[in-house]
């Protein structure tokens, strides 16, 4: 009888597909690699110098000199940015969030979404100047929107996507705050045409014409342009002022404390992460690696998460030991 030896075989890791492979290098918070970085940094200076060059070329003695020079590179950057665009709508269906859409709905709720429309429209104005699709918009406006190139660097700073989750859960208290402003504005509009309609018919001949002193006013930028002069007009003007300050830390307060929020909520997150890969007592380097890029992620900064870190490993280690470490009793 012959003895039976068993095997244990590790379970095989599918292979990974293209679309997966590009989705990892094109997404920031997938990627490791170096190719992944490479791409980045090689995209965040493509942006960088096509803002710049937008910049230098509404000068016109270097428009008239480098004209050649910023087509070409104008032509380079739509063609790189037109890969990107296509080739993360059509990886987009990679995505965790979009594992139980199919695949046209996945890719249509990437399309809508905030950093598809704004690689979109970056590269928009190219293409309806050279079809010709511009109709009776003026194309210097046109060539001007390539500026909001800029804002595809929020992808990579999670600083700023911070801000827009911090406008997008604040956006009901934010749109009262406004709300408020909005009404008042009228109120101030009104109270100065009715004290300086007869002295200053001009600027205060109406409540329209009045809006933009009641506007200048509550934003505390006070332009000097259009001043009350009668004593009525001078006495709610300065009323008008006051409350213009605490029109201003309205929405002031409300941004900084839901950005502190969005800071608390990332520093747990990562809190959380730091205990699991202590549990064992012991940071591999994947694990060192997992968490520096979740920290980068998070946006936080390095003294904070060293802080969070050294703060688990001593709650680890008084949890291992055998004494209480107050008063040194056996547990």
């Amino acid at each position: 009888m012959h003895g039976s030896v068993s095997t244990t075989t590790k379970p095989s890791v599918p292979p990974q597909t293209l679309r997966q492979h590009v989705y990892r290098i094109l997404e920031t918070s997938q990627g490791n690699s170096g190719l992944s970085k490479t791409v980045d940094v090689f995209l965040i200076a493509l942006i960088a110098g096509s803002v710049l060059a937008v910049i230098l070329e509404s000068m016109p003695f270097m428009e008239s000199r480098y004209y050649e020079v910023f087509a070409i590179f104008e032509v380079f950057t739509v063609a790189v940015f037109t890969v990107e665009y296509l080739l993360r709508t059509w990886s987009s269906v990679e995505g965790e969030q979009e594992a139980n859409r199919t695949p046209f709905y996945a890719r249509l709720q990437y399309m809508t979404s905030f950093h598809a429309i704004i690689d979109l429209i970056a590269i928009l104005p190219f293409y309806l100047l050279a079809f010709g699709l511009t109709g009776s918009v003026d194309m210097r406006f046109l060539r001007a929107v390539r500026l909001l190139r800029v804002l595809k660097l929020t992808r990579y700073s999670a600083a700023m996507n911070m801000v827009f989750i911090t406008f997008r859960e604040n956006g009901r208290a934010l749109s009262a705050a406004f709300l408020i402003l909005l009404t008042v504005m009228l109120l101030a509009a009104s109270g100065m045409y009715y004290f300086e309609r007869e002295s200053q018919p001009d600027d205060f001949g109406s409540i329209p014409a009045a809006m933009w002193w009641a506007f200048a006013t509550l934003t505390t930028v006070g332009y000097g342009d259009v001043t009350p002069v009668t004593v009525g007009g001078k006495i709610f003007g300065a009323l008008i002022t006051v409350v213009g300050i605490g029109m201003v830390a309205l929405p002031t307060s409300i941004l900084a404390s839901g950005y502190t929020q969005q800071l608390q909520v990332s520093t747990a997150v990562y809190e959380g992460k730091a205990a699991e890969a202590l549990d064992d007592g012991v940071l591999t380097e994947d694990e060192i690696d997992d968490l520096e890029a979740l920290r980068v992620d998070l946006g936080l900064g390095k003294h904070t998460a060293s802080q969070i870190l050294d703060e688990g490993r001593v709650r680890l280690a008084i949890s291992q030991q055998k004494v209480c470490p107050h008063c040194k009793q056996v547990l």
